[in-house]
């Protein structure tokens, strides 16, 4: 090993609190983040990289009408003059630009492979080629009239615009995606049409809500298109915070085949899913038996998306398994809006719907003041030498004369004339063919024209009703270039109601419907074993541990849990561990307290009343519907303190219960003397001197009351011999008939 190195001489070197530098260069960090990577600015839309390739495409000359140029050059003229990034994350942002399925109005018009919904990448850019779209001409406009702002680029050798002119409403009709430090945006695309109406209607009423504006822009446009489910009211909400979400579905429609038979053929799907891994997916959903009602899928897509989904039987309801499917896929998706953009260029801010178009208009006429007073400049300068030649042109002679003979022309020809110096070198500069008698009437005649324009722009400048007059202009231009009537302007995204699902059961659409049986241990573990298992005796258990219950359903049903605290639990036998092994503690699945125990397990049946009852001989009548959980934590139904708790839950199907309690003690009475209720303490059953109920039933008077004796033999007291037991809800009963279980138990 060599040598540690020493440190250096304590007066050469500077000491810093950690805290601090750590603070001074993540916050340096975060905000070059922010300002310069992941927020677009509100005015045009645009995060630097986009800006800087299209300000290096324009210098390019790679306008809408010229020859395509490789790609790979665009990369190199970005990186090299503006933009000290990785090659392949400028040529990522430029492909994003070029492609019709992430951008609403692409900026780019690539040409060779720019990718494609499936999820492929493009091919590298030494093979592709791209210039500009109308669109990006539009972002474009004005920019050498002085529009906008430019600063030194990172190495100060050249210059790149701070934010483009922006005749076009590409924040909103683009919409942008990005994540900075410790805030994000996301905007979907809208519809540039509805944005120019929406814009129009606000520079004529400038304090209208995000609200009013819906009736303009509707909700996004997808490049993908789509159907929106989202309520209207949620969208306004949405609008006028700036941030929410919207849930978009694919669009499909059923496709008879003939004979009974169709299919679902899907032809749009959400935006921002790639197809590829969408059917992939619900492939995988197929091979592992979570989507009982689908047959078949098939990608039969060519230009346009054609996913072919056939269903398992004809018989289906094609709206079930749709459902099925969006609750399971991506065919539904919730795309957000997160609107945080950098207002002004430097503070990031989340707008409405209204500050964002606002922000827009007022970059417009931003834009629209320098531009005349940079035309303004422009004609002052040309009236300027229009003046002086004319002045010339009355005596051509004299001026000859003083470039031929004179050692200094100039200075003699501001003497002689009273001529400014540019005047001077615009006179001698002029050729001596534009001598001629015509050249000069042209003179007069550009004269005019400029004093007028001149007027015009003096006019415009001093009148803000006269600019917005002409923003309106520049607007309704945009949208007849990208009105409804258009190909590309055509609004895409259609909007609906949600379709009511409360009648739809979604367990039986989700889940393969098999037969099962559920099977809990005394210890508390449970595992639903295929196919109704008859004999029990085969059963395994864990250790020391034995059966407390077995039972047959399917694996659509749910699984009703009662708990010692009388809490109701709430499991899916879909999601009950196989019968391989012991299965899982129960407690695994259900937030249930320690003291807490397992008393009893049924499947749920709909329009079933149970009856209810606590250690202390109390109880009620619950109808199953009204105790179903949808949590962990369960549903308090019976409300027992301790030390009572709760008992038993038996199936409410006959017309009297019978009860007996530790004290041996039965007594029989009318199940229509227990109260019905969802939740409560309930009613006395039995009355006790000491000790509780030990077991309870419910059944019909005329079949008798049968009990199963320990050795499995059943015995049935029919409703003549039962007079001396009949009697009324809280009384306390008398021994029960001969041949009664020791246990005080009714058995099976």
């Amino acid at each position: 090993m060599g040598k540690p190195v020493d440190p250096p001489p304590e007066d050469e070197s500077e000491r810093i609190d950690l805290k601090s530098a750590l603070e001074e260069r993540y916050l340096a960090y975060a905000l070059s983040t922010i300002m310069h990577r992941a927020l677009p600015d509100a005015r045009d839309g645009l995060k630097p990289v986009h800006r800087r390739i299209l300000h290096a495409m324009r210098l390019l000359r790679l306008d809408p009408g010229q020859v395509h140029k490789k790609c790979a050059r665009i990369v190199g003229d970005v990186i090299g003059k503006f933009h000290p990034h990785g090659d392949q994350s400028v040529y990522d942002a430029l492909v994003r630009l070029a492609q019709d399925f992430a951008q609403r109005y692409p900026l780019v018009d690539g040409q060779g492979n720019f990718g494609n919904i499936d999820g492929d990448n493009a091919a590298a850019y030494r093979y592709t080629e791209a210039r500009m779209t109308e669109v990006a001409r539009l972002l474009l406009d004005g920019i050498d009239e002085d529009a906008v702002d430019f600063r030194e680029t990172y190495n100060g050798e050249d210059e790149e615009p701070i934010v483009l002119p922006a005749a076009f409403p590409n924040l909103l009709a683009n919409g942008s995606q990005g994540i900075a430090v410790g805030m994000a945006t996301a905007i979907p695309p809208h519809n540039a049409a509805e944005l120019c109406d929406a814009a129009l209607y606000l520079i004529q009423h400038p304090e209208t809500s995000s609200e009013q504006l819906m009736t303009f822009v509707q909700g996004p446009d997808f490049p993908t298109g789509g159907v929106i489910v989202e309520t209207r009211a949620s969208m306004a909400e949405t609008y006028r915070t700036g941030r929410g979400a919207f849930r978009t579905r694919a669009r499909w429609a059923a496709e008879d085949l003939g004979r009974g038979t169709w299919q679902v053929v899907v032809t749009e799907i959400p935006y921002m899913v790639q197809k590829g891994r969408l059917i992939e997916k619900i492939a995988e959903l197929l091979n592992d038996k979570k989507l009982p009602l689908v047959g078949d899928i098939r990608d039969e897509s060519a230009e346009d998306i054609r996913v072919v989904i056939e269903p398992r039987a004809r018989n289906v309801d094609p709206a079930l398994m749709m459902e099925s499917l969006f609750r399971l896929t991506e065919l539904e998706s919730r795309i957000s809006m997160n609107m945080n953009v950098l207002t002004g260029g430097l503070v990031p801010r989340v707008l409405g719907l209204n500050e964002a178009l606002r922000a827009w208009l007022d970059h417009r006429r931003d834009v629209l003041l320098r531009r005349s007073r940079f035309r303004l400049g422009q004609i002052e300068k040309r009236l300027e030498i229009l003046r002086g030649l004319l002045i010339v042109y009355l005596d051509l002679d004299r001026v000859i004369k003083i470039i031929r003979e004179e050692d200094e022309p100039k200075i003699e020809l501001m003497r002689f004339f009273e001529l400014s110096e540019v005047q001077a070198n615009a006179i001698l500069d002029t050729r001596l063919r534009a001598l001629r008698k015509l050249e000069e009437m042209a003179l007069k005649t550009e004269l005019d024209e400029l004093t007028v324009e001149k007027c015009q722009i003096e006019e415009l400048l001093a009148s803000e009703p006269v600019q917005w007059k002409l923003i309106q202009h520049d607007i309704r231009a945009v949208k007849k270039l990208f009105g409804p009537e258009t190909a590309i302007g055509k609004r895409r995204t259609t909007f609906s109601d949600m379709p009511d699902t409360t009648d739809i059961d979604l367990t039986q659409a989700m889940v393969e419907r098999e037969p099962v049986t559920v099977v809990i241990s005394k210890k508390g573990w449970i595992r639903a074993l295929k196919g109704h298992v008859q004999d029990q005796s085969t059963l395994t258990f864990k250790g020391d541990d034995g059966l407390k219950t077995a039972f047959f359903t399917e694996t659509t049903a749910k699984i009703l849990v009662l708990a010692t605290n009388g809490k109701v639990f709430t499991l899916e036998a879909a999601k009950l561990p196989g019968g391989r092994g012991f299965g899982d503690p129960i407690r695994l699945m259900i937030e249930l307290e320690e003291h807490a125990e397992i008393i009893a397990a049924f499947p749920y049946r709909p329009g079933l009343k149970l009856l209810m009852v606590t250690t202390d001989g109390r109880g009620f009548v619950a109808p199953t519907d009204d105790i179903v959980a949808n949590t962990r934590k369960g549903r308090q139904v019976l409300n027992v303190d301790m030390p009572v708790e709760a008992l038993l839950a038996t199936p409410a199907e006959g017309d009297h219960v019978a009860i007996i309690g530790q004290n041996r003690k039965l007594i029989c009475f009318p199940l229509s003397e227990v109260a019905e209720m969802s939740r409560g303490k309930g009613v006395r059953l039995q009355r006790y001197k000491d000790g509780g109920v030990s077991d309870a039933k419910t059944f019909k008077l005329a079949d008798g009351l049968t009990w199963r004796d320990t050795s499995g033999r059943t015995w049935t007291v029919a409703q003549g011999e039962l007079l001396e037991w009949l009697g009324h809800r809280g009384e306390a009963g008398r021994l029960p008939p001969k041949g009664f279980p020791k246990n005080n138990k009714f058995g099976g």
